[in-house]
């Protein structure tokens, strides 16, 4: 079962969907802290996050899953969002400089299939970052937040899964240490929760933020051709025809 944009914009309006997008958001700034110059996708439901990028990238896009829905992006602008099939993007190979994967990985029916097709728009070198709920954790065992909807990973699937659609997994984070439960006396203990369970590195935090780089050139492992063996041939000497004729000649 997936989610639909109404539902996805309700829970970032509700105290606990502020919480996640603000430590989310300090695990993606951590990595991306220089967007400058730089060409910006969203894919899946980026728009909680894409504003830490707006001000200061190049170009600044989000492409929302055609069965997920499409809201408007920014509010106040000319839209910068776009209804698209997650499988064939409206961009040219290398368009953009980096990807960012918020609630759509584990929504994708092919997950092989959306990151190859990100692989394509991307840049050489180009960059990547994934936010998708950790298959530990508590977020993705409750169904009263977007977490719990769609495939959790665990850390080895993730990066099998980035390897096969040729990248490289570069850098590693968890977010949302805290139990999923909104109640605002709780809500209060969040920032305590987050530092504990991100010093002692805990293994129940709800999302993976995986970061990881375009591989251009894949290694293929050296084959030895076979030698084929030729018999070796003794020369002979090739009769002329008009020694022929004159041998018979009286």
């Amino acid at each position: 079962m997936s989610l639909d944009v109404v539902d996805l914009r309700s829970f970032y309006s509700q105290q606990l969907g502020t919480v996640a997008r603000r430590f989310i958001g300090r695990g993606i700034r951590a990595r991306w802290a220089d967007t400058r110059g730089q060409r910006v996708l969203g894919i899946g439901y980026p728009t909680p996050y894409l504003g830490l990028f707006r001000e200061h990238a190049e170009r600044c896009l989000a492409f929302m899953p055609a069965q997920q829905g499409v809201v408007r992006w920014p509010t106040e602008r000319p839209t910068l969002a776009a209804l698209v099939e997650e499988y064939d993007l409206p961009l040219t190979e290398g368009a953009v400089d980096r990807v960012l994967l918020v609630h759509a990985l584990e929504m994708a029916e092919d997950g092989l299939s959306l990151l190859r097709e990100v692989w394509r728009v991307l840049a050489p070198s180009g960059r990547v970052l994934v936010v998708i709920p950790n298959r530990r954790g508590l977020w993705a065992r409750m169904d009263t937040t977007p977490f719990g909807y769609g495939r959790p990973y665990s850390r080895s699937q993730i990066v099998h899964l980035l390897r096969e659609s040729s990248f490289t997994p570069t850098s590693w984070g968890e977010a949302l240490y805290m139990p999923p439960i909104s109640r605002r006396w709780f809500m209060r203990s969040a920032v305590a929760w987050e530092r504990t369970g991100a010093t002692l590195s805990a293994p129940f935090a709800g999302v993976h933020i995986v970061e990881a780089t375009k591989q251009v050139y894949r290694a293929v492992p050296a084959r030895r051709e076979k030698r084929r063996l030729v018999p070796s041939l003794e020369p002979a000497l090739e009769p002329m025809p008009g020694a022929v004729a004159r041998n018979r000649a009286p």
